[in-house]
């Protein structure tokens, strides 16, 4: 303990004067989080939907989808989109990259907490839908959805917040975001130190921020019910 430099844990002067240039990726971390979650989120309806039918068509090439991606590390599948498509003539900037991977890759952990919302739903809302004269897809829209949303609120609010802190991983891919900023700072003053605690600080106020949104919507549907 005694050969710790604790002077060089944190460098205040370095962080106030580093913040603004940091703080400039951090639309590119808000577009990758955000994107990511909406699209995955509207892909990943479809397949929870898949996965409930009871036609093998639709059913199995939804549960390999989940599987595979589930069962790959994010990283690896951006550098697949990112160094592997260009391989075979397939080229995209690295923000697009970014938001392909974290699209479809977020829609997999999605499709899960769909299809189990979905699932959760008394099955005498179905019967008495189908009673009233309602299709399926009016069912769907006015009597599951609003059911399956309050369930599905506190996880979906897990991969948001996994989303954000996982979007540090497109800065492998060049991606300017906030912890490649970090990064540049920290090797140009030659503290990784400051600047990785700056930046953690960053993350943790940007996911307090949606922790307050989640704390929001639960209050909200308690008080609607």
């Amino acid at each position: 303990m005694s050969n710790i430099q604790w002077q060089y844990i944190f460098d205040l002067q370095l962080a106030i004067k580093s913040f603004p240039y940091v703080l400039q990726g951090i639309w590119y971390t808000i577009l990758i989080s955000f994107v990511g979650m909406a699209v995955g989120l509207l892909i990943g309806f479809f397949l929870a939907l898949g996965r409930m039918s009871k036609h093998v068509v639709l059913k199995w090439p939804a549960q390999v989808y989940i599987s595979f991606m589930r069962g790959t590390p994010m990283l690896v599948f951006l550098f697949l989109l990112y160094f592997g498509l260009p391989m075979v003539g397939i080229e995209f900037s690295a923000i697009t990259c970014a938001l392909i991977g974290f699209s479809l890759h977020s829609a997999a952990y999605m499709a899960e907490i769909n299809r189990s919302a979905l699932t959760s739903v008394n099955k005498g809302q179905w019967e008495a839908s189908t009673a009233l004269g309602l299709s399926y897809w009016q069912t769907m829209k006015l009597i599951i959805l609003p059911q399956a949303t309050k369930i599905a609120v506190p996880p979906l609010s897990n991969v948001l917040l996994d989303l954000i802190k996982a979007s540090s991983l497109a800065a492998m891919i060049t991606v300017p975001d906030l912890f490649n900023r970090a990064k540049i700072v920290g090797g140009r003053e030659f503290d990784y130190m400051t600047m990785y605690i700056l930046v953690a600080l960053i993350y943790w106020g940007i996911c307090s921020i949606v922790e307050l949104g989640q704390s929001y919507l639960e209050k909200r549907y308690r008080y609607s019910e």
